[in-house]
């Protein structure tokens, strides 16, 4: 016999004085939790990466709540003000553009300011484009890495990447289309026979998953124009060598 989900009535009021990560919508609406819905009603600020983009979301639900900007310029002076709001007792949400807060998004710094204070910090969980391309990848998910945006200078870019030619695990960033011909150029240079994935427009109607190789997928970018912000994901040195003996095996009986 499953168990019954409580209702409206028998959940719990959000605790005073507690900062909230909203996880919401990368691309379709209907992605948001019962959950988020509620936390961005009941709350008493919303702390937004872009007030716009945010007052747009809160606009679809019916939800009007006072908003303030936190974003990757003001983090600093935010955080604190965040924090006093959390001491006066109200209880603050943090949101991103889309997203779950502090997964290349601004949340990190608040987050460990709330803590160090021993402040309460709950996590609302929900869509995070990490996790949607990986798991829709066909690459291994039990162990990977995740690196975010790469550093813009080519030097530091292919130093990174060179870091990370022994890891295990499957790797993954993210990047944009302004770069990722540069990105997919990078890659050949350093993991030249491994299969790599671009996960594109997630959740949203042109949402696409492209696989190859680099050269692959230079062939392919050099053809179309890709828009959108990627995921790029990147099979490990465990898997790339199993593919090599793979083939190795394969070509010495034919």
């Amino acid at each position: 016999m499953s168990a019954e989900l409580p209702s409206a009535k028998t959940l719990p009021p959000l605790t005073p004085g507690t900062l909230y990560l909203v996880a919401t919508p990368i691309g379709n609406l209907e992605d948001i939790t019962l959950r988020a819905l509620r936390v961005l009603r009941e709350c008493d600020v919303i702390a937004a990466e872009d007030t716009r983009r945010t007052g747009q979301l809160l606009k679809h639900f019916e939800i009007a709540k006072p908003m303030v900007s936190y974003f990757a310029f003001n983090e600093a002076k935010r955080s604190e003000e965040i924090l006093e709001r959390l001491q006066r007792g109200e209880k603050v949400a943090l949101v991103t553009d889309a997203g779950t807060p502090g997964i290349s998004d601004p949340g990190e710094r608040v987050v460990r300011a709330a803590v160090a204070a021993g402040l309460r910090v709950e996590s609302v969980p929900g869509p995070c484009a990490l996790v949607a391309a990986l798991t829709a990848s066909g690459l291994p998910t039990d162990e990977f890495h995740f690196i975010g945006f790469l550093p813009h200078k080519s030097g530091q870019r292919r130093k990174a990447l060179e870091a990370l030619k022994t890891f295990a695990g499957t790797l993954a960033l993210y990047e944009s289309p302004y770069r990722i011909e540069k990105l997919l150029s990078e890659l050949h240079e350093v993991f030249p026979t491994r299969t790599v994935v671009l996960a594109r427009e997630l959740t949203k109607k042109f949402e696409e998953f492209l696989r190859g190789t680099p050269a692959e997928l230079l062939a392919l970018v050099a053809k179309r124009s890709l828009k959108g912000e990627f995921v790029v994901l990147v099979n490990g040195e465990a898997e790339a060598e199993a593919d090599r003996e793979k083939n190795t095996n394969s070509g010495s009986v034919q």
